[in-house]
């Protein structure tokens, strides 16, 4: 039985509309990068040269819990640069050495996510 190959499908596959789906975690990053401008700076040169001099400065220990920051993301131990007042798109605040520190990812991604949500709780 021979296919019919020269037929063109009237039907293609359109992009949702009710949003992303529920779980689609790469979605989710995507538009949030897209929403805030201040989220590319992430992606510079320039951060990767000031998360290296703040992780060397910092010796890659855990300045709120003493833990050495030895592992690779996404280990509990791994190091992140955090800033230590949230700059919330203050350029100056932003790339200021002195407002950042290196902690531990389990210390970033528990407490101090809390610690900044309740402080934008009314």
């Amino acid at each position: 039985m021979a296919r019919l190959t020269t037929i063109k499908p009237r039907l293609s596959i359109s992009p949702p509309r009710l949003g992303r789906a529920p779980g689609d975690e790469q979605a989710r990053l995507r538009e949030r990068d897209r929403n805030v401008t201040w989220r590319k700076w992430y992606k510079t040169a320039r951060w990767e040269r000031l998360r290296q001099e703040i992780l060397i400065r910092d010796n890659y220990t855990c300045r709120q819990t003493g833990v050495i920051c030895a592992g690779k993301h996404p280990a509990p131990d791994s190091p992140v640069v955090d800033h230590v007042v949230p700059h919330r798109g203050d350029e100056a605040l932003f790339w200021n050495p002195d407002n950042l520190q290196c902690v531990s990812k389990d210390y970033h991604d528990r407490i101090k996510q809390q610690m900044e949500k309740a402080s934008h709780e009314p």
